[in-house]
């Protein structure tokens, strides 16, 4: 590459992380949410930089973090040329308002870096629409902070009644406007949604739904053998996708939504509420898990909690543990009498746990076509129960 193509390219903005340690949050998971902010900022295009982790007992009411905190991240974007600093929580909009303030760099926070990808990922105008009520419903109070800056690039006085003052509520009402419209189109496209599932008869419905990046997308173009979008990136699907799916002689729908992600933002969940229809009036849900994650069980969680939240709680469930050739572990020397950890643990001794108890559990690995069969054999058994439950009268097929 030559120095002049060198010099034209775009610079990747850095970032930074901060996180906290509380009585709700221990080490070990303000730290897990750091690495998964990581992986949103790149996937945001930004480069993660360095993480900053203070305990406190709750967030600072005015900046987030303490005073000798703010005081050491302040010194490290100077010395290091950082661009933007993000907080793993969502920031109120006077913390925000101080941060940018004291920091003078771009402040993100959690919820607006997931509606940032949200709206990058976004393919369709039903997805963009939705994505962008969202992002309004976020900035509307928020619009307050941009009063010293209004006032700034006006020559006002900071007194009230200034022009600023004028220019916000005319923002506000731009933004009211604005989401006033957003959801009168979501309204008519969540009709037209509930048209087509109601066209689509009494078949049996199976919804794949998890975390986001656990192989749903690829584990949809497998059973369906269709070729959805995949991704080894967060939120690579946001449209909902449906497939008639057959094996042997039994028909479903088999839907691919949109993945959870642990302190979802609930704009997010409101104005999704079409695509999460699907899971809500699904007959089967296959939770699909990366068993790989060091934090799959946390993902689990949170994933049964926004199901439930969700109105999607007592739905059957298959679990379906995924990515099984990209786990993990090590073994213990047996003269080893340290306590042994889940990084000990391997695959076969995890299948003799809770994982495994009952029927409707299975482990594979779809991007191998590993224990396809086994899903296949289960997920017709619960569809064939259903089914016939649905049609009496076409027993005889069975």
């Amino acid at each position: 590459m030559s120095k002049h193509a060198e010099s034209t390219a775009p610079k990747q903005r850095k970032a930074i992380l901060v996180g906290l340690i509380t009585s709700h949050q221990d080490v070990e998971k303000a730290q897990e949410y750091l690495d998964e902010l990581a992986f949103l900022v790149e996937t945001d295009g930004l480069i993660p930089d360095k993480q900053f982790l203070q305990r406190l007992v709750k967030p600072d009411k005015s900046t987030f973090v303490g005073k000798g905190k703010l005081n050491e991240i302040k010194e490290y974007i100077k010395a290091n040329d950082i661009d933007v600093v993000v907080f793993d929580d969502e920031l109120s909009p006077s913390q925000q308002r101080n941060l940018e303030k004291e920091l003078e760099r771009k402040i993100l926070d959690r919820t607006y870096l997931i509606l940032e990808i949200f709206a990058a990922r976004a393919r369709t105008a039903h997805a963009s629409t939705q994505v962008k009520l969202a992002q309004y419903q976020y900035l509307l109070p928020r619009l307050t902070g941009m009063w010293t800056h209004l006032e700034r690039q006006r020559g006002g006085t900071g007194t009230r009644g200034g022009s600023g003052e004028k220019e916000i509520e005319t923002d506000r009402r731009n933004v009211r406007d604005r989401i006033s419209v957003l959801k009168k189109e979501l309204l008519d496209i969540d009709q037209q949604m509930a048209t087509q599932r109601k066209n689509r008869g009494e078949m049996i419905r199976v919804a794949l739904v998890g975390y986001t990046n656990v192989g749903k997308s690829t584990l949809m173009n497998l059973l369906s053998k269709s070729t959805v979008f995949a991704e080894n990136k967060l939120f690579a699907t946001l449209d909902t996708t449906v497939r008639k799916v057959v094996i042997d002689n039994l028909f479903f729908l088999l839907s691919d939504t949109v993945g959870f992600i642990r302190k979802l933002p609930t704009q997010l969940v409101e104005s999704f509420k079409s695509t999460l229809d699907e899971v809500r009036e699904a007959d089967v849900l296959l939770h699909v898990v990366d068993i790989s994650h060091p934090a799959f069980v946390d993902q689990m969680d949170s994933v049964t909690n926004t199901l439930t939240e969700i109105g999607a709680g007592d739905k059957l469930v298959i679990t379906v543990f995924n990515k099984t050739d990209a786990y993990r572990f090590t073994q213990k020397e047996e003269d080893d009498l340290t306590p042994e950890t889940k990084d000990n643990v391997s695959l076969e001794q995890l299948k003799q746990t809770w994982m495994n108890k009952g029927n409707l559990t299975v482990f594979i690995s779809a991007t191998e076509k590993n224990n396809i069969d086994e899903l296949r054999a289960l997920v017709y058994d619960e569809v064939k129960k259903l089914h016939v439950k649905r049609y009496p009268y076409h027993n005889l097929l069975y």
